[in-house]
């Protein structure tokens, strides 16, 4: 059976960490693929300013461009808010038909993974698998892909805003379209 990533989340902005991630989850899973999925507003998420959807789907399709092992949707972003991943997973499962869908989520979701819109019906859908760069041991059964890896999107956003370098940290054209853009010129956590 076909085996394929769902990554979504804010990506604000993407970062090599992530990538590298998707990367490990895409060798160690088996997966025929990963798809990022820019959510278009986080239902966990709607009282903190973010970079509109647009521009982040752009900084994913930038980063991802000319991988094979790597697709982006936009489902979420054409979407009215908030994003649910429920509906994501089923319109995923819908165009990828008789695919194992393996959901990717962050490791500091999974304690509030009960939490989500139709979390019953999701965990019918998919598996989850969880990406952790922090080396902490994982309390919950689900697989973990780990690599220790000390980047966040919020130390991006800072460093931009103080005028302190990113080059490293994201690919170079997600640092073009951070800059052409002017993205996080202010701070915020």
């Amino acid at each position: 059976m076909r085996k394929i990533g769902v990554y979504g989340g804010t990506f604000d902005p993407i970062h090599h960490g992530h990538l590298i991630l998707a990367r490990d989850a895409h060798e160690q899973l088996g997966l025929e693929k990963v798809i990022f999925v820019p959510a278009g507003q986080s239902p966990h998420k709607m009282n903190k300013p973010q970079s509109s959807a647009e521009a982040r789907l752009r900084m994913v399709l930038a980063s991802t461009e000319g991988d094979p092992a790597f697709d982006v949707s936009n489902f979420e972003v054409r979407r009215p808010p908030p994003s649910f991943t429920i509906d994501t997973a089923e319109h995923i499962a819908a165009r990828e038909s008789g695919a194992e869908l393996i959901y990717l989520l962050g490791e500091d979701h999974v304690n509030d993974l009960a939490t989500w819109h139709r979390f019953e019906d999701l965990k019918r859908l998919v598996s989850f698998a969880v990406l952790s760069r922090s080396g902490n041991e994982a309390a919950h059964s689900f697989p973990v892909i780990e690599r220790k890896i000390d980047i966040s999107s919020s130390d991006i956003r800072e460093r931009v805003a103080s005028g302190r370098p990113i080059r490293y940290l994201v690919p170079k054209a997600v640092e073009a379209i951070i800059r052409e853009e002017q993205l996080y010129m202010e701070i915020r956590k």
